[in-house]
């Protein structure tokens, strides 16, 4: 099999589909196989691909036979199937096995901890593997080095994300990686080390780009907190924040994933009661609604968010109206330049519909995993390993390699000091 072939798994996620159709915009020959346990909803991107580009192929992904048969001899395989923590071993497994190189957006810090435990074996069969390539993680850990790169020390990084009103279009992949990050232990680095918090507690407000402003995030158990301190070793505080717009969502979820971790619900259960939400019905399941409307009013109590914030909502989710979506990615670095205090900021500049990269989040995501895989095409060879994008992503070569899938240069990222 010839070796410009590039095979996608997990194909017909919505993120995926993304990252399939942006990276056809880049320039290069390279023949795409995509697999997916349902093929059939993969044909309608394979039509609006260039012709003879393209070859869907039904795949289990926890089929070793069929899983090998796929990937061997390609010259890349990147996993969009999730949730990362049952998906990723087996295909790293795989590629390990075939010699062939991995690239994936995994944003759960278990398997991204595993992978990364793979260095010596990667080494050994002489290819990369590429983790947690999406938006956060991933562009968020290049607009944190790039913001460091502007100071002589780093004591704190802190990055957030924001994710908009995307009813009723969110994958089920999402919602149980949603469910896994608002609540329980939280790894996280502080005072110089590893510390474990409870996840969605601490809070913070950024600036964000975009036309968002200050916002409160939450801090979450993402992987930057765990792959950063490798770069920056001598930092105080790494952490990663996050949330949902409008506000009354973050109650919702942390609610609800407390339900799943006092054993009132089952993470299945969480998802089903969440997808009727993002349909405007409220009325199912009487355990997740009062676990929701719990975890919303304990977001007012706390001062988080307004009884007028929430009471909106709910009023309009019963019209099925949706808010105007906003969103985006900050990371803000404080420490010294020329013996002073200082502080730099990389953010995303635009959001909205009206923007090519940060029009949802799957268009962030799937973008910024388009231009990833543009880098690590080009220095195919060049190192062998497991990477997290801090070590090997040059921020200038990926702001290039954003604009080689399509984003116009004023979208891409703006500097704040």
């Amino acid at each position: 099999m010839t070796a410009r072939r590039v095979v996608f798994i997990g194909a017909a996620g919505e993120m995926c589909k993304i990252a399939i159709e942006r990276f056809a915009k880049a320039d290069g020959d390279w023949h795409l196989v995509l697999c997916d346990i349902r093929p059939e909803l993969v044909h309608p991107l394979a039509k609006r691909l260039p012709a003879g580009r393209t070859t869907v192929r039904q795949l289990d992904l926890y089929n070793p036979t069929a899983l090998r048969e796929v990937i061997d001899g390609a010259a890349l395989v990147v996993l969009g199937a999730g949730p990362y923590i049952r998906t990723s071993e087996p295909v790293i497994t795989a590629c390990l096995e075939a010699r062939v190189p991995y690239l994936d957006f995994d944003d759960d810090v278990e398997s991204t901890q595993h992978a990364l435990s793979l260095e010596d074996k990667a080494k050994e069969a002489g290819i990369p593997i590429y983790v947690g390539c999406g938006a956060s993680p991933g562009m968020s850990n290049v607009l944190a080095a790039d913001a460091a790169s502007e100071l002589d020390t780093v004591e704190n990084i802190d990055l957030g994300w924001l994710v908009g009103d995307e009813r009723p279009n969110v994958g089920r992949a999402v919602l149980q990686h949603l469910m896994h990050i608002a609540a329980g232990d939280c790894l996280t680095w502080r005072h110089g080390g590893p510390v474990v918090h409870e996840s969605y507690v601490e809070t913070v407000t950024m600036s964000m780009g975009g036309g968002v402003g200050d916002i409160l995030l939450y801090e979450t158990a993402h992987p930057e907190p765990v792959t950063l301190p490798r770069k920056y070793p001598t930092a105080q505080r790494i952490r990663c924040v996050g949330g949902l717009d409008p506000a009354p969502f973050n109650g919702l979820a942390r609610g609800l994933a407390l339900a799943i971790e006092h054993g009132r619900l089952t993470t299945d259960e969480a998802v089903d009661y969440i997808i009727e939400v993002l349909n405007n019905r409220f009325f199912g399941n009487t355990r997740a609604l009062k676990a929701m409307l719990g975890g919303m009013i304990a977001q007012v109590r706390r001062g988080e968010s307004s009884a007028g914030t929430l009471i909106r909502f709910l009023v309009l989710s019963a019209l099925r109206r949706r808010y105007a979506w906003r969103g985006g990615l900050v990371a803000r670095v404080t420490g010294t330049r020329d013996g002073r205090p200082a502080v730099a900021v990389r953010r995303t500049s635009v959001s909205g519909p009206h923007t090519y990269l940060v029009a949802s989040m799957g268009t962030l995501t799937g973008t910024a995993c388009a231009a990833f895989m543009v880098l690590a095409l080009d220095e195919a060879g060049k190192r062998a390993g497991a990477f997290s994008p801090e070590d090997w992503a040059d921020p200038e070569a990926f702001y290039t390699a954003l604009e080689r899938v399509g984003t116009p240069r004023s979208e891409i990222v703006e500097s704040v000091r």
